[in-house]
């Protein structure tokens, strides 16, 4: 009889719930939990998509110790052997833990105790760091602990939903799609997006501000000061609850200054400043574009200045909220992930804190002052004051900023452990102990998703080979290192029990996290948790889940504090480098692509690394649509494709973070991205980068499908992604091959034996070849002067069809279907494999909106992710045919 399991997508801070089925066969299939309240049955692309994603190809599968397999006696031995000597030998700051979002909170909160009580060092940090520690930071400025304040159902209530920094559409799809049939049930709710780029997101939105990059301050201290002199303040709520509203008030923007940082036209900026004023009800929403930023924490609190100064805050449809990045950067947020924090949400900086989490670990120390923060954790390793690193569920050498910097100082690091789930990643190459972790669908935790509700993660496969848990494998660690007594768990439970006896230890309602009513949870009550929104202190069941409606903040006087903020400079460029690139995330992949990459599906939409740039930028510097483009900092350089669309502001680039060493040559983003840090959070600057951009210059392009994975490849650039059947392969050459059908045996692993059927023309340059086992195509190549046109999609499905007669076979060749057969075009909707080609064929058949067409396709009818993308489509469809 099939199984079903309820589970929490391993994907972004929406915390959506899944339904895990395993049929009588073993084959896994999934589909989103009805009742969970997060998503109520909705998942993504990539959440849809999960079960491609957990086959053994590429796992590590047993413990290895420079490259050699050991038992896991030997791997750990030698882990807690280097630790205690580097801690013996250079004391307790030598040492440094690198950890993750991705991990489970069980997982955060053994790490946590063990560098900080036990270690008696705060050096663990995350890659969390990189996407929401400035939010973190604006939080405790601002109330004195870091609480969101609302809930996803706010957005719903709300007259007025603010985006700023957030392409909801493509990196929280659940999310915006809430947010979408809100705005269809009530035409009412208006919506602001914020964002240099025209994304998705805009396609709901009433009124885009295309901002100048990281001129946030500005806008909302401008719209701060808007609101004062119109008398949009809640008078009351500011004297109740407050301190320092004078001074910021003092710090605030004119709207003549607002309008000439932000480049805003003045009826936009006025229009917005409208709606503010006159909507009670107001979310704001804000994410990467505000977090990553060197003025990232002074962008968020402007934003909570606008929301403090109205009164618009924890109350039903109003109130400031930090869109998180990861599954469970919550839960590390609980558990002190951060290098400067404590757990349960006590302070580091406090000794009262300090002294009540070492009474309750009975912890021989507790680290004293705050840890090295990434940037400067993997500084510090490069300069050799850290001797033993050990890296859990990232992959820093394709996440970090400067980023060749950083692997550098991973190869030269004394000892490094890497605990991953795939042998081959840009970071596991340069471990010296190697330990295998289980991934999701195998481990068992709980996460905390973006509105502070915790789900719980449950294993529904067996663990592959000798693949443990983390908090396993830190706890193992722990023992050998002396602390047995203190690291004596035997699952998940009872280190989740632990973690909520803490967050009630000595509270009282005197800090915000609580979940004191689980502190007793055994291991049947666990695996039955349902889903549930902190704080939940021991005798009160769920209630009231929204903060400060009626102030009681956390700094010492219950009072909420006004930041100051100034605009900073925001134009990096010069004459060296004069475009503004702008890092981030597409809608089907996901951080290094360790996971989405082993997805056909998710790959089909956008197969390679590219940049985003504007067509008369393209033009100047002689860019043509699809060609290539190499993107040059100070401190590298990357080669792309150039998508040219003005939907990207003149003077910048966007290109995402994606393509590690695995699926691309050299597309590795954060190489171009400076070690630049916002001086309160630490968090990186990944937004705002000054690059030059100039074509690259190649003799020939091609593009392949082969049935095994591509090897060796002989290539100024190559971009690789799986395919149904196997994969296909973008390539550009700099200089000419002697004998391609060569080079093609050597890339996919074609038999001697095995003759290519094809054809060669010297006047054009175009070479078809195409090898054959039986009616089985191995591998077919398509070479051209120019980016080679070939009806993509459909060679892909070639690759799982019969091929038995040479009608078929030449028509591979010729790199387009019969008359008889259609060729889908470019993936649009990877939920259900729609193409551009069937859109638009459905829009001339009498489809004229985004509804009938996913009627006729179901384009559009799961995440919805793809709406925008079939409304653009319709449109110019629409257009054509009436010229």
């Amino acid at each position: 009889m099939p199984v079903e399991t309820k589970t929490t997508c391993p994907y972004c801070g929406v915390g959506c719930g899944v339904i895990a089925t395993v049929g009588e066969g073993g084959a896994v299939s999934v589909r989103g939990d009805p009742d969970h309240p997060s998503n109520y049955g909705r998942l993504c692309s990539k959440g849809s998509a999960l079960a491609e994603t957990i086959d053994l190809d590429g796992r590590i599968l047993h413990p290895e110790i420079a490259g050699r397999q050991s038992t896991w006696d030997e791997a750990l031995d030698r882990v807690a052997e280097k630790f205690s000597a580097a801690i013996e030998e250079h004391g307790p700051d030598s040492v440094a833990f690198y950890v993750s979002g991705q991990l489970l909170t069980e997982d955060y909160y053994v790490a946590n105790k063990l560098m900080k009580g036990f270690v008696g060092s705060a050096n663990i940090d995350t890659n969390s760091r990189l996407c929401m520690s400035s939010s973190v930071a604006g939080h405790r400025r601002a109330f004195g602990a870091d609480t969101v304040p609302g809930t996803y159902e706010d957005l719903e209530l709300a007259d007025l939903v603010v985006l700023a920094g957030s392409n909801l559409a493509w990196c929280h799809p659940v999310l915006h799609q809430r947010l979408a049939a809100a705005k269809a049930r009530r035409p009412g709710l208006k919506v602001v997006v914020i964002d240099p780029r025209r994304t998705m997101t805009a396609d709901i939105a009433d009124l885009h501000l295309a901002i100048r990059p990281d001129t946030d301050v500005a806008l909302f201290a401008g719209l701060f000061s808007h609101l004062v002199k119109n008398g949009a303040v809640d008078q009351n709520f500011i004297a109740a609850h407050t301190m320092g509203f004078s001074e910021a008030f003092a710090a605030a923007v004119s709207f003549p200054e607002a309008l000439e940082r932000t480049g805003l036209p003045a009826m936009q900026l006025r229009e917005f400043f409208r709606l503010f004023t006159a909507s009670e009800k107001v979310v704001t929403c804000y994410s990467q574009g505000v977090n990553q930023s060197s003025s990232g924490t002074d962008k968020v609190n402007a934003i909570l200045n606008c929301h403090l100064a109205t009164g618009r805050i924890g109350r039903p449809g109003m109130g400031p909220f930090s869109l998180t990045g990861q599954p469970n950067a919550m839960g590390g947020r609980e558990v002190g992930g951060l290098a400067n924090m404590l757990a349960a949400h006590m302070a580091l900086e406090s000794a009262e804190d300090r002294d009540r989490v070492q009474r309750f670990w009975q912890a021989p120390r507790i680290a004293e002052k705050p840890g090295l923060k990434a940037v400067d954790l993997f500084r510090a390793v490069a300069e050799g004051r850290i001797k033993a690193l050990w890296i859990m569920a990232t992959n820093p050498v394709v996440s970090m900023p400067d980023a060749d910097a950083v692997e550098a100082a991973i190869r030269a690091c004394p000892f490094v452990v890497v605990s991953d789930i795939l042998r081959e990643t840009d970071t596991a190459r340069h471990a010296d102990v190697l330990l295998p972790s289980r991934g999701w669908g195998e481990k068992d935790g709980t996460v905390t998703n973006s509105e502070r509700r915790v789900s719980r993660q449950r294993a529904f496969l067996d663990a592959p080979g000798e693949a443990r848990a983390d908090w396993w494998q830190l706890a193992e660690v722990g023992r050998r290192m002396g602390f047995a007594r203190a690291f004596a768990y035997d699952g998940a439970s009872g280190i989740f029990a632990e973690h909520a006896a803490l967050s009630a230890f000595e509270n009282g309602g005197s800090r915000d996290f609580d979940i004191g009513a689980h502190a007793g949870i055994g291991p049947a009550a666990y695996d039955a948790l349902s889903p549930f929104q902190w704080p939940q202190p021991a005798g009160r069941g769920e209630g009231e889940t929204r903060f400060f409606a009626n102030g009681g903040f956390y700094h010492p006087d219950g009072r909420a504090r006004f930041v100051a903020v100034a605009p900073a400079a925001a134009d990096r460029t010069d004459a060296a480098y004069p475009f503004t690139l702008n890092t981030g995330r597409i809608r089907d992949q996901w951080h290094t692509m360790t996971r989405s990459g082993k997805s056909a599906r998710l790959s089909a939409h956008i197969a390679e690394p590219f940049a985003e740039l504007h067509p008369r930028d393209a033009l100047e510097i002689g860019v043509v649509p699809a060609g290539l483009v190499e993107i040059e900092s100070p401190r590298g350089s990357v080669v792309v494709r150039a998508l040219v669309t003005d939907r990207q502001a003149r003077g910048s680039l966007f290109a995402p973070m994606h393509w590690n060493d695995q699926f691309a040559a050299k597309a590795r983003v954060d190489t171009l991205v400076p070690p630049l840090t916002d001086r309160i959070s630490g968090q990186p600057a990944s937004k705002n980068v000054a690059v030059a951009a100039r074509p690259f210059k190649a003799v020939s392009y091609a593009f392949a499908v082969s049935r095994a994975r591509p090897e060796g490849l002989e290539a100024a650039y190559w971009a690789l992604a799986k395919a149904e059947g196997g994969w296909r392969l973008e390539l550009a050459f700099d200089r000419p091959v002697e004998d391609w059908a060569a080079w093609c045996r050597r890339a996919f692993a074609i038999p001697d034996a095995v003759e290519p059927l094809g054809y060669a023309d010297r006047e054009t340059g175009e070479i078809r070849l195409a090898f054959f086992d039986g009616p089985r195509l191995l591998a077919a190549f398509f070479l051209a002067r120019e980016p080679v046109a070939v009806a993509r999609n459909w060679a892909i499905a070639q690759l799982s069809a019969e091929h038995a007669n040479l009608r078929r076979r030449f028509a591979l060749v010729a790199g387009r279907p019969g008359a008889d057969r259609q060729d889908p075009g470019a993936t649009v909707c990877a939920c259900f494999g729609v193409g551009v080609n069937q859109i638009v064929a459905a829009v001339r058949g009498g489809c004229h909106g985004v509804e009938a067409v996913g009627e006729a396709l179901k384009a559009g009818t799961n995440c919805g992710s793809c709406r925008g993308e079939i409304r653009s489509i319709i449109d110019r469809c629409l257009a054509a045919a009436a010229e």
